[in-house]
């Protein structure tokens, strides 16, 4: 169940950051573009952490 929470939650994240990345860039902010880098990055982390998971299995 693990690797489907780390999945949503990544999926959420990287959208999230998609979209600070894009308001920064449309406001001129580069303080919110490299946070929504940040996060978008963070996502991708997290989605990676649950193909792991579901590949290995919960127990890890």
């Amino acid at each position: 169940m693990g690797e489907l929470i780390d999945k949503v939650k990544g999926n959420a994240n990287e959208a999230i950051g998609k979209g600070k990345q894009e308001l920064g860039k449309q406001t001129n902010d580069p303080k919110m573009a490299d946070k929504g880098a940040a996060q978008e990055g963070k996502g991708k982390a997290q989605q990676f952490e649950g193909k792991v998971k579901g590949a290995l299995g919960d127990d890890i």
